[in-house]
């Protein structure tokens, strides 16, 4: 018997990574599932191999979100979990990664040694107005667009699960990406006030704050992952089962008396949540 079996799931950004990780262990669990991405094509292929849904959507344009959770009325009778795991890094498209990547290991370098710091890293000062309004919209406006539309379905159910996908980042904070690190403590608090809300519906609200997980998002990282993996207690990078896993015990009856929590598999890089 799986521990999903008779629930429906939508999982937003679940092409491939995390997302696809999730709906692979949910799908394994008996869970039907509705794949989104905003590449259709790669959702698709996706709920093939998983006798699901697919439908495509930019999270963080409110219309289009609302177009899809009608489209998912349509596919299922019910919705009994939504997780809102659609993110991007902030690198996408970039043509100065690497500069960037080797940067932030001189710096780390320069820390370690105890001597001068001659390297920095101004981000903050070339964050374009275009960049934050991205990275917030795609993360802080798609997980509350994605809840809205979803507490519409499962308020009358009186029962539900949303789990959204922040990260240690958002709890620990490090320099380089301030829009991210951002966007993903909005999301904690997004969830803690939601989750009291909710509560008296019987719907709970979580959150996972994965650590760095091996996936495309991190691909780029190259030597800085070294470093990374160095200062992880654990000395290794997860994999997205590290984070599947979690997202399948917060869907499930296991976790009916968890909310408005945070799970933060990270290897010990973060030890307080």
């Amino acid at each position: 018997m799986g521990r999903l079996d008779g629930k429906t799931a939508l999982i937003t950004g679940a092409a491939r990574g995390l997302g696809a990780a999730i709906a692979r262990r949910f799908a394994g669990e008996g869970a039907r599932v509705v794949i989104n991405d905003l590449n259709l094509d790669a959702a698709r292929a996706t709920a093939r191999e998983l006798d699901g849904h697919a439908v495509g959507a930019d999270v963080a344009d409110s219309a289009a979100v609302s177009a899809m959770f009608a489209e998912v009325g349509t596919l299922l009778p019910r919705l009994d979990i939504l997780v809102n795991n659609a993110g991007i890094s902030g690198l996408e498209g970039r043509n100065d990664v690497d500069e960037l990547i080797a940067r932030r290991v001189q710096l780390a370098q320069e820390i370690a040694s105890g001597g001068p710091v001659q390297s920095f890293i101004d981000a903050t000062t070339q964050t374009t107005d275009a960049h934050w309004r991205r990275m917030l919209g795609v993360h802080v406006d798609g997980t509350f667009f994605c809840c809205r539309e979803a507490l519409k379905i499962m308020n009358p159910q009186m029962a539900g699960a949303i789990v959204n996908i922040s990260s240690v980042m958002g709890t620990f904070g490090r320099p380089g990406n301030v829009p991210y690190s951002t966007a993903k403590a909005a999301i904690l608090g997004l969830t803690r006030a939601l989750a009291h809300e909710v509560a008296p519906r019987s719907i709970r609200v979580n959150a996972i704050a994965p650590g760095w997980i091996d996936t495309d998002m991190t691909a780029p990282l190259g030597p800085l992952r070294q470093h990374i993996a160095a200062n992880t207690p654990l000395r290794k990078f997860g994999g997205p089962d590290d984070i599947a896993w979690a997202a399948v015990y917060l869907a499930s009856e296991e976790a009916k008396f968890m909310t408005g929590q945070v799970i933060s598999p990270n290897g010990g890089w973060y030890m307080s949540q």
